[in-house]
């Protein structure tokens, strides 16, 4: 992925999304339409409202570089067979005849053999 890719296509949606969601907000705030977020357990509405506003000017969901890097590298190690996944079928199968203890312990040794590499 290049920068211009990861900018393009990552970051500037994320921050289109978030700014569309503030400007909402935000004009809700200032027109006191509280109605479809009021809680009915709120001392003030208002001031939850309010501090819900600032809360989400400082909300950032956009991902790093490297983790979308790392993120679409595990996807096609997927596709192509290199990673070895588990069907749920087998899963369930495996809950099923084992206590739940016994799934865990199996699960943490395979867990171990993965963080050993």
């Amino acid at each position: 992925m290049t920068h211009f890719d990861y900018i393009t296509k990552h970051m500037l949606p994320g921050w289109v999304e978030s700014w569309t969601y503030n400007f909402r907000i935000w004009a809700d705030l200032m027109t006191s339409n509280y109605k479809r977020y009021s809680d009915p357990w709120s001392e003030s509405t208002e001031r939850e409202y309010r501090e819900w506003f600032w809360v989400s000017l400082n909300m950032y969901d956009i991902c790093t570089k490297e983790f979308l890097e790392e993120l679409y590298q595990q996807i096609s190690d997927i596709a192509s067979g290199k990673e070895k996944t588990y069907p749920l079928d087998n899963v369930l199968e495996i809950w099923s005849e084992y206590p739940l203890d016994d799934v865990l312990e199996i699960w943490s040794e395979d867990a171990q053999k993965y963080y050993d590499k």
